[in-house]
């Protein structure tokens, strides 16, 4: 018989009193500290989403911005398009979302509803879940905005660019 389980390194995860997407389980919390050692990735990151992607596909990036950072990118390609393009841009305050087809970038998208959720010097977790008809983007495990796909054949989409003034710790896709 078990009584009691203790660990050596207790795990602090971050609540977040409204779930982000309701049907859905929040994203992996990582505990700071001796007991866990983050993994580096190297920039630029390039990775391939096997089987592309598809309603209810989550794509997870965590990491820690620079404290100089001007601004990094997350990019989600279908071949040379890029179907989504996620730029926090810390000189401007802004997170500027678009997409790039045909060779040709579309209309800006800045607005945020809750201002800039990014600092510089400070740990991230982005979470982008894909839907049937937007990408749904949370930041820290809040809601930030949603961006309608401009790509509408989602299994095309499989590759993921990662690339900036970041420090890359974890990609789940």
């Amino acid at each position: 018989d078990v009584i009691s389980i203790s660990f050596q390194c207790p795990v602090n995860y971050p609540v977040c009193s409204n779930p982000v997407f309701p049907t859905f389980s929040q994203p992996t919390a990582y505990p700071i500290g001796q007991c866990f050692q983050p993994q580096i990735y190297s920039l630029p990151y390039r990775a391939t989403i096997y089987g592309g992607l598809f309603p209810s596909k989550s794509i997870i990036v965590a990491g820690s911005v620079f404290p100089s950072a001007q601004r990094f990118h997350i990019n989600l390609k279908a071949g040379n398009d890029t179907a989504f393009h996620l730029n926090p841009r810390f000189d401007e305050n802004e997170i500027v979302r678009n997409s790039n087809l045909n060779m040709r970038w579309g209309s800006e998208e800045r607005h945020l509803p809750c201002g800039m959720p990014l600092m510089r010097g400070q740990s991230f977790i982005i979470w982008i879940q894909c839907e049937a008809h937007c990408f749904k983007v949370a930041v820290n495990g809040i809601h930030q905005f949603e961006y309608n796909h401009r790509i509408h054949n989602l299994l095309q989409i499989n590759l993921l660019e990662v690339n900036g003034d970041i420090t890359l710790t974890n990609i789940q896709a």
